[in-house]
């Protein structure tokens, strides 16, 4: 296994001393740069990218020549689980997600089969192998996943939604098939992860998208016991080294405590979450990772370094502070923006890890 010359993305998620706070934007690998556009045209469509282990390397690869980013992000999406489970998945050209058999009854529910990374998911499994070799320890890879919620809201209603009536409605009539449709995902989650962290992802995330969509005691039943789940079935350990575990739910700030409570090395936070409060109430058990409104991305060097600057002062000195983005980099962001984000995170930070040296 090649050594990491950058590691102190892993040592901030583990709370290990570091020399300034490193950073990495979810979806850095995306349609905000134009050469991602190229490939993605190159490919023909957006599965057909995610399918081509070499393109899918080099669009995880593009972010990291521009911008001096602490990880690289696996190039995916968080629907291949239900894809390999045969409900027909697409992208329309300027459409969100679609699935052709939707999710509707016990059968459908009782017909699902749990992938085999290997089999149905391999080309996953092959863009992770691909994209370890070509990054040779440079920086860590992040692989991940969407949560079984997350993934079955859109199993449910057949895309996207805004409303999310028919999960829902699922939810409060029959709570036990949800249950089983949860049960059922979170077993393809843990094997599709541990799978990636075979193949070479030095760490995981799960992606707890539409969480915080759910009352406060349904959250716990419906979305937080099945991540739950899935951080005991994971790998913690492989080849000698730690395997840390993020969870994000957007949305999830009034459940830190709990989220902290599962056993992941990281909880994830969206821009409504305040951080020195986040650390006063979770810091001692796991790392924080955020929490900058991607928004602020718009504005120009100045304000750009003054949002970083406030960040860093939020969390204080020390490790355990992984800086992110609150959610996804917005498209049509100016490409400078980021470079001053990066350049502004690593500069600003080091005065607060002087011990780390």
């Amino acid at each position: 296994m090649t050594a990491l010359k950058n590691d102190r993305y892993l040592r901030a998620l583990l709370r290990q001393p570091i020399d300034m706070t490193p950073i990495w934007m979810m979806r850095q690998a995306g349609r905000y740069l134009p050469e991602y556009k190229a490939t993605r045209a190159q490919a023909g469509d957006f599965m057909a990218l995610c399918r081509n282990a070499e393109l899918a390397c080099e669009v995880t690869l593009q972010p990291l020549r521009r911008y001096a980013l602490d990880a690289a992000i696996l190039f995916s999406d968080i629907l291949t689980i239900p894809d390999a489970m045969g409900l027909g998945l697409s992208f329309g050209a300027g459409e969100g997600p679609k699935f052709a058999k939707p999710i509707e009854n016990q059968r459908d529910v009782a017909n699902l089969p749990i992938p085999d990374p290997e089999q149905e998911l391999q080309y996953v499994m092959n863009a992770v192998r691909t994209i370890s070799q070509a990054l040779d320890g440079s920086v860590p890879l992040i692989g991940f996943s969407g949560s079984p919620w997350t993934l079955a809201t859109y199993m449910v209603e057949g895309g996207g939604s805004k409303a999310f009536t028919k999960i829902k409605k699922m939810l409060y009539a029959e709570p036990h098939l949800l249950h089983q449709l949860l049960d059922k995902l979170a077993d393809s989650v843990i094997l599709y992860l541990n799978a990636q962290i075979r193949a070479g992802a030095q760490a995981v995330m799960i992606f707890d998208t539409w969480g915080g969509v759910l009352a406060h005691r349904d959250y716990r039943d419906f979305s937080l016991q099945y991540m739950h789940k899935i951080v005991a079935g994971l790998i913690r350990e492989y080849r000698g080294r730690r395997v840390p575990v993020t969870l994000f739910t957007k949305g999830g700030g009034l459940w830190l405590e709990a989220i902290a409570d599962t056993g992941c090395d990281a909880v994830g936070l969206d821009w409504t979450v305040n951080l020195a409060q986040a650390r006063e109430r979770i810091g001692h058990k796991v790392a924080l990772q955020g929490n900058m409104d991607p928004s602020v991305l718009y504005a120009g060097k100045v304000r750009i370094e003054q949002e970083v600057q406030q960040i860093l002062h939020d969390f204080g000195t020390g490790s355990g502070h992984v800086f992110n983005l609150g959610h996804g980099i917005h498209q049509d962001v100016p490409q400078e923006s980021p470079a001053y984000l990066v350049d502004a995170v690593h500069r600003l930070s080091q005065p607060y890890h002087q011990a780390g040296k």
